[in-house]
């Protein structure tokens, strides 16, 4: 017998190798001949064709064994797929690699690529092979609690100490070190040029707004001051997930009907508005009592505000008082739009300030990139990659374990950029983390019950939580479709020991210590199997797109969202004075390094793959094949929707545009 086969090397660069490259098919009724695939010294193609031949017919292929060989010097090599046909009959078999071979005489054995469960498989050689390859990838990855308190993670001091197939590839390591640079060296230029200047208010941060700009970040250096784009934020920002509508006002916040009076309509008081629904809540409480950070010698301050604001028929929503701190007394005025100007600006600030805080430690890093993490973790330890789940989520968990390393080690490190620029860095971040972790619940990652429980389904304008809701049915459809390929029952989920075995790692030692997280350590049901993978999905694309790639835009202009604050808050309105606004916001080099930072994390990245481009073909049947194929088609109409919907718009929401979500949280 002679079969073709056709071998893909990896498209990025370094992929292919000049070490010596073998290739053994094995069928039910046996193996082919060891077949190398190019001289050594000769790097194998992006696409190539062989000849391999066997001295029988092997039967039904069920592997494809490749080996590595140093020829002269190690040469890693990355496959992409081995594909395989039998010249004069139709059939044909694809199997899906999408790896590194890494050192010397190792060998990688790659299943059919049909997805089987566990139970789908009934000879010994498949079953074996399911068993060794998890045993291998539980030796490589490993469960680590970086931090108590905190979702665990993987167990790598850095990205160094990630296998090579958790790696960026070296496009993608240029870019993101090439672009950090970049944006370092204007930071640096930046302060050269301020150190000469003055840095006395408002108009010396446009001194230091320059190349690192959007359209969005111009639009909020212009309107940042108005109370209606302040509340616009909270429906559309970086941070869109903290205002809850407001049935009564807490006992700590001491707003009274007269207070407000003039902020609302004339023919209403506040007792009916809030019955109306028309009163909104964003209390920071989880803010109090967190260290603030010490910056070259320099205590840091921080605020635990409450804002309270109105939904206004003509306005939209506007802050109508706000308090800086949560237990009010003499020290703790309450702040109004009829305050003094820049008392009342100061006072949003702050609130802002907060919002910077809560938004990149709970909203960004812990309800995306580590909620990501854990079930990339349990993914590539319990699900071996014939199995149809392991094929649905790996797209959407690509590099997402080293750009969390990186977070890590650069970012929230006790070294790290945190530490050097923001108010909770050190000690506070960790404490903020582990008190969001602590609240965080299963029902509130899963958008439907999160607006529901926020009381904000019927708010105006609330552009997040429609195109969320939107992409919410897409995905949920799309993951149904693929589950019911290959679950026909409820009772095929609960014999699946492969995938009890992922839940159970997922909610026990992911999540450990988090008993009111609401997550079984089983499932039994297909929905409850259907809405646990539309969450991950969801989470690793859309919930990370609102979040990351916005950043830039809110807070290029530092005083809209500061990362830090100089002096504590105020307790005399009649006592704010530009001056003492200057000396509160961050300094000339904290400034520039929020912008450099923010600008680096939120742009988007060139080598962006858009939500439901699957570049690696994971599944091969045509059933398979026809789910996703109708995913693009209905993400392709909610672009265009969404498009249509910010035509004309002066200030348009496009984060949640499919064809701007990344497939995975790669940054």
């Amino acid at each position: 017998m002679e079969y073709k086969v056709t071998v893909a090397t990896g498209t990025s660069k370094y992929s292919g190798t000049n070490n010596y490259i073998y290739l053994t098919l094995v069928g039910e009724r046996g193996e082919s001949e060891r077949t190398v695939l190019d001289n050594p010294g000769q790097f194998l193609l992006a696409v190539d064709e062989y000849t391999v031949k066997s001295s029988a017919d092997l039967g039904p292929l069920i592997l494809v064994r490749l080996e590595k060989q140093k020829f002269y010097v190690e040469d890693n090599w990355f496959c992409r797929y081995v594909k395989v046909s039998i010249p004069g009959e139709r059939r044909s078999y694809s199997f899906p690699c999408y790896r590194w071979l890494v050192g010397d005489k190792v060998i990688v054995e790659l299943r059919e690529g049909t997805a089987k469960k566990i139970s789908d498989d009934t000879l010994p050689l498949e079953i074996s092979h399911r068993t060794t390859e998890l045993l291998e990838r539980q030796k490589i990855y490993r469960w680590l609690a970086w931090a108590p308190g905190i979702p665990k993670c993987i167990d790598a001091k850095s990205e160094a100490d990630l296998p090579q197939d958790a790696r960026f590839d070296n496009e993608k390591r240029s870019d993101f070190e090439g672009s950090l640079q970049y944006a370092l060296m204007e930071l640096n230029l930046k302060n050269m040029v301020m150190m000469m200047l003055a840095w006395k208010d408002m108009e010396d941060f446009k001194k230091i707004f320059w190349t690192l700009k959007s359209p969005i970040a111009e639009y909020t250096m212009n309107h940042w001051k108005e109370d209606s784009f302040f509340g616009y934020q909270f429906l559309n920002g970086s941070n869109p997930r903290m205002i809850s509508r407001c049935k009564e006002l807490p006992s700590n916040f001491r707003v009274t009907g007269d207070m407000v009076q003039s902020s609302l309509i004339p023919t209403t008081t506040l007792k009916e508005e809030l019955k109306k629904g028309n009163i909104f809540l964003v209390d920071q409480a989880i803010m109090d009592g967190i260290p603030a950070n010490v910056i070259r010698d320099k205590a840091q301050h921080i605020a635990a505000p409450l804002c309270l604001l109105y939904e206004h028929p003509e306005k939209g929503l506007i802050p109508i008082a706000i308090q800086l701190e949560q237990k009010p007394d003499k020290e703790t005025p309450i702040f109004l739009p009829s305050d003094p100007p820049l008392a009342w600006l100061l006072a949003k600030m702050w609130v802002r300030h907060s919002e910077f805080q809560i938004f990149q430690v709970l909203s960004h890093l812990l309800r995306t990139h580590l909620v990501a993490e854990v079930f990339c973790v349990a993914t590539l330890r319990q699900l071996p990659a014939v199995h149809p789940i392991y094929k649905l989520l790996a797209p959407h968990l690509r590099y997402t374990l080293e750009i969390n390393c990186r977070s890590r080690s650069q970012l929230i490190s006790s070294e790290g950029i945190f530490k050097r620029v923001v108010s909770t860095g050190g000690d506070g971040l960790l404490i903020l983390a582990q008190r969001g972790y602590k609240v965080l619940t299963y029902r509130s990652l899963q958008p439907k019950f999160d607006f529901m429980d926020r009381g904000v389904t019927k708010i105006k304008d609330y552009f997040y939580r429609d195109h969320s809701m939107m992409l919410w049915d897409v995905i949920q459809n799309f993951v149904s479709g693929i589950v019911s390929l290959y679950y026909k029952s409820d009772r095929e989920v609960e014999q699946d020991s492969e995938i009890q075995a992922w839940i159970n790692d997922v909610a026990v030692e992911g999540f450990v210590d988090l008993p009111h997280f609401g997550l079984a350590s089983e499932l039994k049901t297909k929905e409850e199997l259907i809405t646990l993978l539309s969450m991950v999905i969801f989470t690793s694309t859309s919930q990370h797109a609102a979040t990351n790639n916005g950043q830039f835009d809110w807070c290029a202009w530092v005083p809209n969202t500061p990362c830090t604050m100089r002096r504590p808050p105020p307790t005399d309105k009649d006592a704010v004075t530009m001056d003492m606004i200057m000396d509160t916001l961050p300094d000339i080099s904290q400034s520039c390094m929020q912008m450099a930072i923010t600008w680096l994390l939120g742009r988007a990245q060139p080598d962006a793959i858009p939500l439901g481009q699957y570049v690696e073909q994971y599944f091969t049947e045509p059933a398979a094949l026809k789910v996703i194929d109708q995913f693009r088609k209905e993400l392709k109409e909610l672009d265009k929707h969404i498009i249509a919907q910010n035509e004309g718009q002066e200030l348009p929401y496009l984060y949640l545009s499919p064809s701007r979500i990344e497939n995975s949280i790669t940054i």
